[in-house]
């Protein structure tokens, strides 16, 4: 089977080609389509988010597509920044501005504790689709620690790990990582789906 991943981030895109490795026949990119839309995520749920995103490109492309969305639920902050956690600093999505705003509205608050959640959505042409969640506990740290990754992980301290994400190589945080466990958990359906 072939599958387009409906992103145009290369962060996620390298992550979600790695978790799902050898599982389809041939995995695209927007890119190796020639597709160039940004896709407004207008969902007030990760659900909704990567629904969106997996059908428009299912649409345009007439192959399964997949999109997934996540966010950073800190509790301190009433579930904040959540859906919107890739623009949380304001347009454009710049990674080190959601750091910076998120460690300052935690300053001084003793409850550091956060979860990531991700779903990640496989929309069919003729519009028949899947969904599985997954998430990842932790907590955020005072200060920036390690260099892998990308958006919050410098800051998320996973308790899985015993280290930030960003202090994980790409194999260790995607055996424990929200998006990790969220596409296992789709291809799983998947397989039921196939049976």
């Amino acid at each position: 089977m072939e599958l387009v991943i409906a992103t145009n981030n290369k962060d996620k895109l390298r992550e979600i080609k790695n978790i799902i490795g050898e599982k389809f026949d041939k995995i695209y990119s927007l890119k190796d389509l020639g597709i160039d839309i940004d896709i407004e995520e207008t969902g007030s749920t990760f659900e909704e988010n990567a629904l969106i995103k997996a059908r428009t490109i299912c649409q345009f492309t007439n192959l399964p597509s997949l999109g997934d969305d996540s966010g950073l639920s800190v509790n301190a902050l009433d579930g904040a920044p959540g859906v919107y956690s890739a623009r949380y600093a304001g347009e454009p999505c710049d990674y080190n501005n959601n750091i910076n705003k998120l460690l300052s509205e935690l300053e001084g608050k003793k409850d550091r504790t956060a979860k990531f959640t991700t779903v990640a959505a496989i929309v069919f042409p003729g519009g028949k689709f899947i969904t599985a969640e997954g998430a990842a506990e932790g907590e955020i740290t005072l200060e920036r620690c390690g260099t892998y990754g990308f958006g919050y992980d410098p800051v998320f301290y996973s308790y899985d790990l015993k280290k930030t994400f960003a202090q994980a190589t790409e194999e260790e945080k995607n055996m424990v990582s929200h998006r990790g466990r969220a596409i296992r958990n789709l291809l799983e359906k998947l397989k039921e789906e196939i049976r």
